[in-house]
C-alpha cells in the first residue's frame, strides 16, 4: 500500500513537469517555425500526451485483455472532454479557436461516428486497424494542408514575453534543437507518470476485484487522461487556450484512429457487447455536447465547465447502476 502511494505521488510530480515542458517547448516551437499553437497543439502536444494510452493499449492487446484497450479508448475520451475540459473552465475559461469550431470539432464528431461501424461486429481485425490509421494519416494531411494557408496567431500570455533570442535560445539551430528537446521530454515525463499512476490505481482496482472492462474505463482512462488534463491545465494558466483545447481534441481523434489502430495491429481486439449499449453511445453524446459548448461565444464558461463535468458524472452513475 505505502509503495503505491509514493508511486502515486511521484507520477503526479513527474506530470507537472512534463506538462510544463511540453507546453513551453511547444509554444516556443510554434512561434519560432510560424506556426500556429492550436495546429501544434492538435498534433505534437495531443500526440505526445497520447503516449500512455498507446501504450496501456498496445500491451492491453497483446497480452489478450482487448477490452482494457477499448474501455481505455473510449473511457479516456469521455474523461478529455467532461473531466478534463470540464475542470480546466472551472478554473479558467476557454477561448475557442473559431476554426476549431468550424473544422476540427466536426472531424471528431465524424471519426467518432465512424467508430461505431468498426466496434458493431464486436471485433476490431488488423483491416479495421488499417482503415483507422489511414483515416489518421488524411487528417493530419488535412490540417496540415490547412495551417499552411493560415497566418501564424500571436503567441498569448508569459510566452508573448519572450524575445526572439530567447525563442531561438541565441541561434536558430540552437533554438530548435533547445524546445524541440523540451517537447520530447515533456512527453516522455508526461508517459512515465501517466504509467506510474496507472500501475498503482490499477493494481489497488484489481485486489478490489474489478474486471478488464471496468478498470479500463475508469481508473486506467482517467490515469492515462493525466497527460491532458496537466497540460491542458497549464495550457490554460498559461493563457495557452489554444493548446488546451487543441489538445483535449488532437488526443481524441488520436485515442479512436492511432491507438486502436496500433493496438488492434499488435493483435486483433474483442469487443464486450456492452460497448455497444453502454460506453460508445456515452461518448458520443458527450462528443456531441462538446460542438454547442464551444460553439456559444467561442468561449467555454464556468458554468460550460461545470455543465459537461457534471455530464460526465451522471454517465458513469447510469454507467455504472
Amino acid at each position: 500500500m505505502t509503495s503505491a502511494v509514493l508511486l502515486l505521488l511521484g507520477g503526479v510530480g513527474i506530470l507537472y513537469f512534463g506538462a510544463e515542458w511540453l507546453v513551453r517547448g511547444s509554444v516556443t516551437l510554434a512561434r519560432s517555425m510560424g506556426l500556429s499553437p492550436v495546429f501544434v497543439g492538435l498534433t505534437v502536444v495531443s500526440f505526445g500526451t497520447s503516449a500512455p494510452e498507446l501504450v496501456v493499449a498496445s500491451l492491453a492487446s497483446f497480452e489478450g485483455t482487448g477490452d482494457l484497450a477499448v474501455g481505455n479508448v473510449l473511457g479516456s475520451n469521455l474523461a478529455n472532454v467532461g473531466l478534463i475540459l470540464g475542470l480546466t473552465a472551472l478554473i479558467q475559461p476557454l477561448r475557442v479557436e473559431a476554426k476549431v469550431v468550424q473544422r476540427e470539432i466536426p472531424v471528431l464528431i465524424g471519426i467518432t461516428l465512424l467508430f461505431y461501424p468498426v466496434i458493431m461486429s464486436l471485433d476490431i481485425s488488423r483491416f479495421d486497424a488499417v482503415i483507422l490509421l489511414s483515416i489518421l494519416v488524411g487528417y493530419l494531411l488535412y490540417i496540415a494542408r490547412a495551417a499552411q494557408n493560415e497566418k501564424a496567431t500571436a503567441v498569448l500570455g508569459e510566452y508573448e514575453k519572450f524575445t526572439d533570442e530567447e525563442v531561438t535560445g541565441g541561434g536558430e539551430t540552437l533554438g530548435l534543437v533547445r524546445n524541440l528537446g523540451l517537447v520530447v521530454a515533456g512527453a516522455v515525463a508526461l508517459t512515465f507518470g501517466g504509467k506510474a499512476i496507472v500501475d498503482s490505481a490499477t493494481r489497488l482496482a484489481v485486489l478490489m476485484g474489478f474486471s478488464p472492462l471496468e478498470i479500463g474505463l475508469t481508473v486506467v482512462a482517467v490515469g492515462t487522461s493525466l497527460p491532458e488534463l496537466a497540460t491542458s491545465l497549464v495550457a490554460a494558466l498559461r493563457k495557452e487556450a489554444d493548446i488546451a483545447v487543441g489538445n483535449i481534441v488532437g488526443s481524441n481523434i488520436f485515442n479512436l484512429t492511432a491507438i486502436t489502430g496500433i493496438a488492434s495491429l499488435v493483435r486483433p481486439i474483442e469487443v464486450h457487447g456492452s460497448v455497444l449499449r453502454e460506453e460508445y453511445p456515452a461518448t458520443l453524446l458527450l462528443t456531441l455536447a462538446f460542438l454547442p459548448i464551444a460553439r456559444t461565444g467561442y468561449v467555454i464558461s464556468r458554468f460550460e465547465g461545470g455543465l459537461l463535468l457534471t455530464m460526465y458524472v451522471v454517465i458513469w452513475i447510469l454507467v455504472f447502476h
